[in-house]
C-alpha cells in the first residue's frame, strides 16, 4: 500500500536538498503529502510534478540591509 510513496529522507534526495527543506515545504503546502504521526509522505507522483518545476535556492538566508 506504501509502495508509491517517499519519506522525507528519499524525497530530498531526489531533490538534492536537504531533509529540512523537504519539511518546510510539506508544512507549507509546496509538495503535497500526508502527516501520519511525525512522519511525513509524499507520493512518488506528486513529487515528480514538484520536482520538474522546483528550483532550490541556494546560499541560505540573505543578510538585511
Amino acid at each position: 500500500m506504501l509502495d508509491h510513496y517517499l519519506t522525507v529522507i528519499e524525497a530530498a534526495r531526489r531533490l538534492g536538498i536537504h531533509p529540512e527543506t523537504v519539511k518546510r515545504l510539506c508544512r507549507q503546502g509546496d509538495i503535497p503529502a500526508t502527516k501520519i504521526h511525525n512522519t511525513w509522505l509524499i507520493h512518488q507522483d506528486k513529487l515528480e510534478l514538484f520536482a520538474g518545476t522546483y528550483q532550490p535556492k541556494r546560499g541560505g538566508r540573505r543578510k538585511l540591509l
